[in-house]
């Protein structure tokens, strides 16, 4: 063997010395692009492992994962994502060249229908639906389209149609509704519009009616205490809409309904990316004219004129995203007596006129390829007037939300800490001399959340948050989720938390008043609302043949200490104090889907005991169905039809005034059909007219006084709405 002379060996280690001095500088980050190989589109959320460098890289919403600070050379790498097959390869990184390498990863055949591919952001960790310990459910896609072909007008039904989610008409002349979540009151679900607490308090009681579908991506349902996520409110879950967002390719979307109530809809949406900047913009006008279908004399749907604006401007950076969104809402809304409105003669009415503004920003900055500094926050301002026959309440809400959290993932292990402060401030326009109901709550919150997931497919999150309100005290909020994938088909969640909810006289027992004869809360003698609650849902799939079938199987139990409670003041006047005892909800829902050729199958059922337990009497809970039935059968022809029938089961349930009503089904058909570049669809709602005044009675006294009781049933009966979409 040849010897290397030693002016040789000097050379020969002086050139390794300048080449690895060279590759430790000026090193050009790496961008990894990873995609579907089915259809090329970006796959979120996927990990990449570089064990050598001790580096896990989460690609971000658009697929892509960044990597810095390197040693030029060959590397070997994981690349795994939930539902697709893990890929080992040597990536070589070189120091100069920034081109971007796309990899694709290929589905995992399971014996099932195809892996959800949803990503959920309502736990703050933008993570696959499949790939999350918190239970989330969510509707989008083609099921979000079908939903908004029956109301297009707002999300009510939408909402409605989900297992263990009732929608509870307030008010029996405006139409007004809160949405329920396994029996608890309206009042204990958080509404969020981008992971942003836009409608609570006073602007919550007409929020379900204002909100329209065609501009949402999706809706993320999580139910259960999850105040630890976003701060009070949400004792019994929250519902989080996430609005579209643009897209490189232009979209212009226009709809057009019309009911046989003499409803109309008019909608557009557009939205566009144009490299480092996007705008998306959407408008509507909803209208209608008073509806009496029962001809009793009182509306089931009111005269109201709807207008709503929402421009969002979005900026796109190698360092930093940003979203810049204004939203407007102006309506006029009157109800009651059919003679007065048209006639303008005496007799019962409700107006309504509110107008809603708010605004939404949220700053992203990416510190490194593995953690960043999220920014949020928005305002809303809310003014309203409710008029009724010899009484008028008005007031003006202001509210904020602004929060900076901090986020990193390690390895296998995503950490997220932040600070967050919640204004809250009402003010009573005066009409009377009685008290006025204003108040002020500032609330400041700190929270820490972390997700850990283990090689055998076990990932547990928990997180801690501390509130704090001056009139209330601190709030300790501790909250833990675990999943346990068993094999590709059966999958276990269970998880559990606190939460709280501070005393307001915004509510769905005082909304049904009109907030008339209500004492303005006690502070020094009130406290918060404290609850604590868990759920363990067991998710099994699997396909035999050419039928494909899903079960979810969901356990829930809730309890609300020292509630919230309407009782008599004296001098005809009510005041909310808590109550001695306490509330809770237990039950399970159960979700099963059928899958064959082009025909799918949605059966639910719905067990909700919920029972109030003031001074040692236990009662059953009013306006809660203990047993409730969803069903709904799909036939789509891709891109020609859509046809879909439901029938939906109410068990009796409780009234306040101690009656009981009786139970009853809705039966719905919808038929779509499409072309490339717009559709037809037709909607027959209550198919069999089924109405609370064809069994019962909606109020007592006279039509011109009417003492309105518990509406528990429809009241507009049969419905045919149809319209036409447009794509350009």
């Amino acid at each position: 063997m040849k010897k290397l002379h030693t002016p040789c060996i000097k050379t020969l280690l002086a050139t390794i010395f300048c080449l690895l001095l060279f590759s430790c500088i000026d090193a050009q980050p790496k961008f990894l692009l990873i995609k579907k190989s089915v259809d090329s589109t970006a796959l979120p959320a996927a990990t990449i492992d570089i064990t050598s460098l001790n580096k896990s890289i989460v690609a971000d919403n658009n697929g892509l994962a960044i990597i810095s600070d390197f040693v030029a050379g060959n590397y070997a790498i994981t690349i795994s994502h939930v539902g697709y097959q893990s890929l080992d390869t040597i990536l070589n990184l070189t120091l100069q060249v920034t081109d971007t390498l796309t990899i694709y990863l290929v589905e995992i055949e399971y014996e099932s229908e195809e892996e959800e591919d949803v990503i959920v952001t309502a736990t703050r960790t933008s993570r696959s639906i499949s790939d999350i310990p918190t239970r989330v459910e969510t509707i989008s896609g083609e099921e979000l389209q079908e939903k908004a072909n029956m109301k297009p007008g707002d999300i009510r039904m939408m909402l409605n149609e989900s297992t263990g989610v009732q929608s509870q008409q307030t008010s029996a002349t405006s139409n007004n509704f809160s949405i329920r979540i396994q029996g608890l009151d309206g009042r204990y679900t958080q509404l969020l519009r981008d992971g942003l607490p836009l409608y609570a308090g006073f602007s919550g009681g007409l929020s379900l009616m204002q909100i329209t579908p065609l501009d949402l991506q999706q809706v993320e349902i999580i139910k259960g205490s999850t105040s630890t996520l976003y701060g009070g409110g949400a004792i019994a879950g929250l519902v989080n809409l996430v609005s579209k967002t643009p897209q490189k390719e232009k979209e212009l979307s226009f709809l057009a309904n019309a009911t046989s109530a003499k409803g109309l809809d008019l909608s557009g949406f557009y939205s566009k990316r144009f490299k480092n900047i996007g705008l998306t913009v959407f408008g509507s006008r909803n209208s209608s004219s008073a509806y009496d279908p029962a001809g009793i004399g009182l509306t089931a749907i009111p005269e109201f004129t709807r207008y709503n604006i929402n421009p969002n401007f979005l900026i796109y950076g190698k360092k930093i995203n940003a979203k810049i969104g204004v939203n407007y809402v102006t309506e006029d809304r009157l109800g009651g007596n059919i003679n007065y409105i048209k006639n303008q003669t005496s007799g019962y009415f409700e107006k309504n006129k509110s107008d809603r503004f708010s605004t939404q920003l949220a700053i992203d900055y990416n510190i490194n390829e593995n953690g960043g500094i999220t920014i949020k926050n928005s305002y809303n301002t809310f003014n309203r007037q409710i008029n009724i026959p010899n009484y008028i309440f008005e007031g003006k809400q202001q509210s904020s939300y602004t929060e900076i959290n901090y986020h990193t993932t390690i390895k296998k292990t995503v950490w997220i800490a932040g600070a967050n402060l919640i204004t809250d401030d009402f003010k009573e326009v005066r009409h009377y001399t009685t008290e006025l109901r204003n108040y002020t709550y500032n609330t400041a919150g700190v929270f820490v959340q972390n997700t850990f997931t283990t090689n055998n497919n076990l990932t547990v999150e928990t997180g801690l948050r501390t509130d704090y309100t001056k009139q209330y005290g601190i709030s300790f909020l501790p909250r833990v989720a675990i999943m346990q994938r068993i094999n590709p088909k059966l999958t276990i969640r269970i998880g559990g938390g606190l939460g709280y909810k501070t005393p307001t006289v915004f509510n769905e027992e005082s909304e049904r008043i009109q907030f008339k004869n209500i004492v303005p809360v006690n502070e020094e003698l009130a406290t918060n609302e404290r609850s604590s609650g868990a759920n363990l849902d067991i998710n099994y799939r699997t396909k035999i043949g050419g039928l494909g079938f899903t079960i979810n199987q969901l356990f829930f139990l809730t309890r609300i200490n020292k509630p919230l409670v309407l009782t008599n003041a004296g001098s005809g006047m009510g005041a909310f104090i808590n109550a001695n005892g306490f509330i809770d909800t237990k039950g399970l829902e159960t979700n099963l889907r059928f899958t064959y050729k082009d025909f799918k199958l949605f059966i639910g059922y719905t067990y909700a005991d919920v029972n109030s337990h003031f001074n040692q009497l236990k009662e059953w809970f009013p306006l809660t169905a203990k047993h409730r039935l969803n069903n709904v059968l799909m036939y789509e022809l891709e891109e020609k039809w859509k046809i879909g029938f439901e029938a939906y089961y109410f068990s009796p349930q409780k009234l306040s005034d101690g009656a009981t009503g009786r139970d009853y089904w809705i039966n719905g058909l919808m038929i779509e059909k499409l072309w490339q570049r717009f559709s037809v669809f037709i909607n027959f709602e209550n198919i069999f007219d089924t109405r609370q005044t064809k069994f019962d009675t909606i109020y007592t006294g006279t039509i011109d006084n009417p003492v309105f009781r518990d509406i528990y049933a429809p009241v507009d009966g049969f419905l045919v709405n149809g319209g036409i979409k447009i794509r350009l």
